[in-house]
């Protein structure tokens, strides 16, 4: 089987701008085997904590952007990179956090367990939300969240989530990409993120907000909670790409548009996915 996904961008008022797109990731469920992009040339660069390479798109003027994934099912698993730890303002638990993350981790008979009592306190201090003020805005460190619900979205909710898990001493990863939920017949309307964790060999994934948005906080490891397909293009938060001046940026999801500060501005897009089965591709 293959998916494809397109990723169609509009046109920026200001022509100069350039667009910065995450060109795929390898899970244990696909490969990335074809990037390309029309309406515009690019080129590409690295990040430098993490070593991934993203395209540097320089639209045509007036020209809408295109771009096109392929993924191949199954891959040969999620980089090592994406449980390195990297201490920065989207990851690093405030004090009080670190304390409690340890307090739930050591209540637990064994890591497995502990993993899963921390997912479920992170899934008690959410609610599902997309305020315009984020829990950890302007925080040098994540905070811990005491009593009653914050509104969060998938990344407020994740970033409380590996922030918890890394303090109480266990790997974990953070994900972005798409998500298509079953209903929408191929399409979505923005990125989606979840969490991956590793321990004693045991690689496992985890999606608080479809869970919350299914009206449960009892939440079971696995993909795909809420039925649908995804891919993933990109990991970890706290990016930094020295050749566009670019210093510990939140993450990269959907194409987004550089700003002249080496900062990210949300691009206008439409999202597509087909699926091939293997004979069709054959």
């Amino acid at each position: 089987m293959q998916t494809s996904v397109s990723v169609t961008v509009a046109p920026h008022e200001d022509a100069s701008r350039k667009l910065l797109v995450p060109v795929g990731l390898p899970t244990p469920y696909q490969m990335p085997v074809h990037f390309d992009v029309s309406g515009g040339s690019f080129n590409l660069t690295g990040e430098e904590t993490t070593g991934q390479i993203v395209a540097v798109v320089a639209p045509e003027p007036g020209q809408a952007v295109e771009v096109r994934y392929t993924f191949r099912e199954r891959g040969p698993g999620y980089p090592d990179a994406i449980f390195t730890p990297h201490r920065n303002r989207f990851t690093q638990a405030a004090e009080t956090l670190v304390f409690d993350a340890i307090n739930i981790s050591e209540a637990q008979p064994d890591g497995h367990a502990a993993i899963q009592a921390l997912v479920n306190s992170a899934a008690e201090k959410f609610r599902y939300a997309h305020p315009e003020a984020r829990f950890n805005d302007g925080c040098d460190e994540v905070p811990y969240l005491a009593c009653g619900l914050t509104e969060g979205s998938c990344i407020d909710i994740n970033t409380y989530l590996i922030a918890s898990l890394r303090a109480a001493g266990y790997e974990a990863g953070y994900i972005t990409g798409y998500f298509f939920p079953e209903e929408k017949n191929g399409c979505c309307q923005d990125a989606h993120c979840w969490v991956v964790t590793r321990h004693q060999g045991v690689v496992l994934e985890w999606d608080i907000a479809h869970h919350l948005k299914m009206g449960t906080r009892n939440v079971c490891c696995g993909l795909n909670p809420k039925p649908g397909d995804r891919v993933a293009v990109a990991h970890s938060m706290g990016l930094t790409f020295p050749e566009l001046g670019i210093v510990c940026e939140k993450l990269i999801s959907e194409p987004a548009w550089i700003s002249g500060e080496g900062r990210f501005e949300k691009s206008d897009v439409t999202i597509r996915r087909t699926i091939q089965s293997s004979e069709a591709v054959a």
